[in-house]
């Protein structure tokens, strides 16, 4: 009987080890072919012309070189408009945008959640319906409602879209849905006001929801590029001006293209990586798989 329970054991443990192992593989295939794209990139900024032309592309660089960030950075100094200048609105833009919207996605998720009143439920219905829409579909709208206000061609053409966006309002929403009544009917005993309880104790305790709309909206803006909104240089983000840059000769700067998608992806990753931890809390009080 002892042997027998012993052997039973052991069977059971090696089945455990194959099922690990097999996830373990299932999750590194998938990591590694996540990592794919952005390793293809970084190895592409390093390549000299030659090997940037070849085809099927190569995926290792057998010369690498950094002609490519010098050229890029040598393009970017003989603009008329200093780089600087596009860096700080790219910065102004993501840091501001981000903020904003964090803020009141988070202030009007809170009735949302917790509160009930007339046509709530009409409102989550359109938020959710407006989850659907890619955002190339609101550009003509968009720009029609900045050119009757007056903001074509400004930092509030850049902010204000994006203050509304339907991805962290719903993720704030329920995200706040989960916190229990009974500290909120708590403060509300002790008097505090509807403004005190946020800020107080929905605010803190909602801060895995709010790195992850910082992600994504971080991200987003970022690689936010508005050609119809903006149409001054002084105006324009830091993707634009590249882009500007590797389109007067496609061929030729095909290197310094490759570089700045290589400087381009580094804040994003950054603030990922910083962040990436509350991603997966928010995603379960979310209910999304």
């Amino acid at each position: 009987m002892f042997t027998f329970t012993r052997k039973k054991a052991g069977a059971k443990a090696r089945r455990s080890t194959a099922g690990n192992f097999f996830i373990f593989c299932i999750v590194g295939l998938l990591g590694l072919f996540s990592a794919f794209p952005l390793y293809f990139a970084v190895v592409t900024a390093f390549k000299p012309l030659d090997e940037l032309l070849y085809f099927p592309p190569r995926l290792v660089v057998l010369r690498p070189t950094w002609t490519n960030f010098t050229d890029l950075y040598q393009l970017a100094a003989n603009m008329w408009v200093p780089l600087s200048r596009y860096l700080f609105n790219t910065v102004f833009i993501a840091v501001a945008g981000t903020g904003l919207h964090v803020v009141f996605a988070a202030m009007a998720a809170y009735p949302l959640a917790k509160h009930r009143f007339p046509g709530r439920n009409v409102l989550f219905s359109i938020i959710v319906m407006a989850l659907m829409f890619v955002p190339q579909v609101t550009f003509i709208p968009q720009f029609i409602m900045m050119a009757e206000l007056g903001m074509v061609d400004s930092y509030a053409a850049l902010l204000l879209p994006w203050i509304g966006s339907s991805l962290g309002l719903f993720l704030m929403k329920q995200f706040i849905e989960q916190l229990p009544d009974a500290i909120l009917e708590a403060a509300r005993i002790d008097g505090a006001s509807e403004y005190k309880t946020f800020f107080s104790i929905v605010w803190p305790n909602a801060v895995p929801a709010l790195m992850t709309v910082v992600i994504f909206q971080f991200v987003n803006l970022w690689n936010y590029a508005p050609k119809e909104l903006v149409y001054s240089e002084s105006n324009k983000v830091f993707r634009m001006a590249l882009e500007q840059i590797v389109a007067g000769d496609p061929i030729a700067r095909m290197g310094a293209g490759a570089a700045a998608a290589v400087i381009l992806m580094i804040p994003p990753i950054i603030v990922f990586v910083l962040l990436q931890r509350k991603v997966v809390e928010t995603m379960t009080f979310a209910g999304i798989k």
